[in-house]
């Protein structure tokens, strides 16, 4: 995938100067810390966990080179994808503490111009933002496999002339589905990636049609990392970080 393609390349020389301090994988989430203080999140993307190794070889990354990690990035395991990801998250860290943030979604809204009427398509179910669009008496179609929300082949018509506004979860980097997924955008669409795994990184989103990315910068460490590691999720891991986003 291009996308990925892209996030190797921007980090792949600030990977070689940096190695990885920790490694986190939770069950919800998975945290990855560099030596030069850098912390990202992505979430832990299993795909038919069928034993109890999740990959099929032990590497210690910890106290290595990041360039290794990095790699991963552009393979097919999505653990190894969780893994990079995140470390991706972590280079880009510092540069992400400055961008502005968006605690409660107000230019979130403010910029797509939420309202009573406005046709939203989503994929990803967020919960707190579905119930922000209930409360505004938008119209939202939702499309989320693993809660066996929607149709396919319907939500991709709503793409491409009934939306008026894309929110497009991050995750879908792991399943390797994003650009798939905004192939079907017309260009009239709006579209927004957000989620704590969304990399913040202008750069790499700049051959696709996204508007505005949306994601979770890490602050608290210590807290994060417990967060991580006792399976928590966006509610919990969103209090140790700020929610941030960059127009593009």
């Amino acid at each position: 995938m291009r996308l990925n393609k892209k996030l190797y390349d921007l980090f792949a020389n600030q990977a070689e100067k940096v190695t990885i301090e920790i490694l986190s994988l939770g069950l919800g989430y998975t945290a990855a810390v560099t030596s030069d203080g850098g912390i990202g999140l992505a979430y832990t993307y299993f795909d038919n966990k069928k034993a109890c190794m999740i990959l099929n070889k032990y590497v210690d990354y910890e106290s290595r080179p990041a360039a290794e990690l990095l790699e991963k990035i552009k393979g097919n395991n999505t653990i190894e994808r969780s893994m990079a990801l995140a470390l991706v998250n972590a280079l880009n860290h510092h540069r992400a503490l400055s961008f502005p943030q968006d605690r409660h979604n107000r230019t979130l809204f403010e910029e797509f111009q939420i309202g009573a009427g406005t046709r939203i398509a989503m994929v990803g179910y967020f919960g707190p933002l579905v119930k922000m669009f209930e409360e505004k008496k938008a119209t939202v179609q939702i499309l989320d496999a693993s809660r066996r929300l929607g149709d396919e082949n319907t939500f991709y018509d709503k793409l491409g002339g009934w939306a008026e506004v894309l929110f497009l979860t991050s995750t879908s980097i792991l399943n390797n589905t994003t650009e798939a997924i905004l192939s079907h955008v017309h260009p009239k669409v709006k579209t927004v990636m957000l989620g704590p795994s969304t990399p913040m990184v202008a750069e790499a989103f700049a051959h696709l049609p996204v508007h505005m990315l949306a994601g979770t910068v890490p602050i608290d460490k210590e807290n994060l990392l417990k967060g991580v590691r006792h399976g928590m999720g966006t509610p919990v891991l969103q209090k140790f970080g700020r929610k941030s986003f960059i127009r593009l």
